[in-house]
C-alpha cells in the first residue's frame, strides 16, 4: 500500500524526505500519524523515525524553511522538535529498549527500524510510512497493524506480558485508545494487562491522570470506565469509584448500582458537553454514597447528606489523583454540594428566594448544573424519565424569571464591609459581617431590592438594634 498521493498534500513531508535525502539517512514517518491517516481521523504531531541521529535530521530540517522555525533539542534523548504553525514535528533515531523492574524508563541503544518497531506499544501505532526515494510512501506494517485497524482491535506487537511488565503505562494507553476509537482489546492483551494491573504502582500520578482525563473525554467515556474496572486498573488509582459498585438488599429492598448510573450520567454529560470539568462533576457526584449509605425498614435504602460528604470529598480526590486544586477543583466541588437542589424546586408553589438562594450558591455553574442535574435522570421508566425533565423545563423558567427581576447570580452585597466599618467607626469584627449577612439574607427572602438605597436603610435599623451609632461626618 502506497500514501504518495496523501503525502503529497502537505509540504512538510517532501522538506523531510529531503533532508534525510541530503544526510543520507534512512527515514520514516510512523506511529500515530499513520494510524490516524488510515482511519481518516485529524492528527497534527508528526513523529520521525530514522535510522542515525535524530537531532541531525530536524536540524537539517530546519534549513529547509526560509523562515525560522523554533528548534527544541533533547540530547539526553536523543531527540528534537521543531513547531510549526500547525503542527509539531518530533525526530528520533531508530532504537532498542530494555528495562528494569522497578521503573519504566528504559535502557535505550541505538537500533534498526525493525527493532523500533518492536518497542512500540501496539500494532495500530506500529505502522511507518517510507519518505525514502526507492519506495517514498510505502507502508511498512511488520505487525499487521493495518488488519487490526480492521478488526478495530487493540493488541501488542510482542509478549503482552513483558510489554506492560516493562512500561506499566501502557496498560492505560490501551484503554484510552479503545475508548477513543471504540475498539476491542484482544484477549490476551486483556489478560495481561489484568495480570499486571499492580505494575501500575511504579507509574506517577501525573501520567495516570493524563491518560485518565483522555478517556473521560472520549465521546462515550463509560466504555473506558468499564475496561478499566473490569481489569482491576481502576482499583489501583481511584478506589472511591470502585467502591460505588455493587447492590445491596434487605428485606428484598434493593438500591441501584452506584457504579453504573454514575457512568450512565457521564455519558449523558457527555453528550451535551465536551467540558472535562463537568464530566468530573458527573463522575463525582454520588461518590459518596458508599459512605452515607444506610437501610430504613420503613423507607428502605437512604444516602442522607451524600451530595454534601462527596464535596468534603473532593479536594482529597482531587489531590490524590494530581487533578489541579483550584477554580476548576472548586466548581466541580459546588456542582456535587448542590447537584440536588434543583429537583427540590418543582412544585409549582416554590418560593422565588429559594430560587434566588440557587442562583446565588451555583453563581455562573448554574447552566452547567442544570445539564448535571438532567444528565442525572436515568430511569428506565421513560414516562418518568419525561415528566423529570419537564420539571427541570419549568424550573430553569423559573430561575430565568427571578434572574431577570432581582439580578442575584454572583451578586456582591450592595454594601462593603468598609462602608459599615466607616459608617459606625468600627474595627473588622465579627459584628461587620453580622450587618453583611443580614442584609444578604434580606435581599435573597425578597425583603429588599438588591440595591445601596434599601440595603443602606437596612443597614441603619439593624446598628440600632445593636446599639451602634452613625458618625457625623459619615455621608449615610
Amino acid at each position: 500500500m502506497n500514501f504518495k498521493k496523501d503525502l503529497d498534500q502537505n509540504e512538510v513531508f517532501a522538506k523531510v524526505a529531503k533532508a534525510a535525502n541530503n544526510l543520507g539517512l534512512e527515514t520514516y514517518v510512523v506511529g500515530g500519524f499513520v494510524r490516524d491517516l488510515i482511519l481518516e481521523r485529524p492528527c497534527k504531531d508528526l513523529d520521525f523515525t530514522c535510522v542515525g541521529s535524530g537531532i541531525a535530521l530536524a536540524e537539517e530540517v530546519e534549513k529547509q524553511y526560509d523562515y525560522h522555525v523554533p528548534l527544541s533539542v533533547f540530547k539526553n534523548f536523543g531527540t528534537a522538535m521543531l513547531k510549526l504553525e500547525d503542527a509539531e514535528l518530533e525526530f528520533v533515531g531508530a532504537r532498542k529498549e530494555s528495562y528494569r523492574t522497578e521503573s519504566r524508563k528504559p535502557i535505550v541503544e541505538d537500533g534498526t527500524l525493525q527493532e523500533d518497531m518492536e518497542r512500540r506499544d501496539f500494532t495500530i501505532n506500529a505502522m511507518a510510512i517510507s519518505l525514502n526515494p526507492n519506495n517514498y510512501g510505502d507502508l511498512l506494517d511488520p505487525f499487521d497493524g493495518m488488519g487490526d485497524l480492521n478488526k478495530k482491535n487493540i493488541k501488542t506487537p510482542l509478549d503482552p506480558d513483558v510489554t506492560f511488565s516493562d512500561d506499566p503505562l501502557r496498560m492505560l494507553r490501551a484503554v484510552r485508545f479503545a475508548s477513543q476509537l471504540g475498539f476491542d482489546i484482544d484477549a490476551d492483551t486483556f489478560y495481561a494487562i489484568s495480570k499486571n494491573a499492580p505494575r501500575l504502582q511504579i507509574i506517577s500520578g501525573e501520567r495516570i491522570i493524563t491518560e485518565l482525563n483522555k478517556i473521560i473525554l472520549s465521546e462515550k467515556p463509560s466504555y473506558g470506565f468499564k475496561l478499566l474496572f473490569a481489569s482491576k486498573l481502576l482499583h489501583e488509582f481511584f478506589p472511591e469509584m470502585v467502591e460505588l459498585q455493587g447492590v445491596d438488599s434487605v428485606d428484598d429492598k434493593s438500591h441501584k448500582d452506584n457504579f453504573y448510573h454514575t457512568l450512565q450520567v457521564l455519558d449523558n454529560v457527555a453528550e451535551v458537553s465536551d467540558d472535562l470539568w463537568l464530566r468530573w462533576a458527573a463522575i463525582l457526584h454520588d461518590i459518596a454514597k458508599p459512605a452515607t449509605k444506610r437501610f430504613n425498614k420503613k423507607v428502605g435504602w437512604t444516602f442522607h447528606g451524600h451530595e454534601d460528604k462527596g464535596a468534603r470529598m473532593t479536594p482529597g480526590i482531587f489531590k490524590r489523583l494530581k487533578l489541579p486544586m483550584d477554580d476548576r477543583m472548586k466548581f466541580v466541588q459546588k456542582l456535587v454540594r448542590l447537584h440536588l437542589r434543583p429537583i427540590a424546586l418543582v412544585k409549582d408553589e416554590v418560593t422565588d428566594s429559594a430560587l434566588r438562594r440557587l442562583l446565588f450558591d451555583a453563581g455562573d455553574a448554574i447552566d452547567d448544573l442544570m445539564k448535571l442535574c438532567r444528565a442525572d435522570v436515568t430511569s428506565k421508566n421513560n414516562k418518568k424519565v419525561k415528566r423529570y425533565l419537564e420539571n427541570f423545563d419549568k424550573v430553569e423558567r423559573k430561575l430565568q424569571e427571578v434572574e431577570e427581576k432581582d439580578q442575584v447570580r454572583n451578586f456582591q452585597p450592595p454594601i462593603s464591609g468598609e462602608e459599615i466599618m466607616e459608617t459606625f467607626d468600627l474595627k473588622p469584627s465579627k459584628v461587620v459581617g453580622e450587618i453583611k449577612e443580614e442584609i444578604k439574607e434580606a435581599i435573597l427572602e425578597g425583603k429588599i431590592q438588591n440595591n445601596p438605597e434599601e440595603a443602606r436603610k437596612l443597614m441603619a435599623e439593624i446598628a440600632r438594634e445593636k446599639g451602634l451609632v452613625p458618625q457625623k461626618n459619615s455621608e449615610n
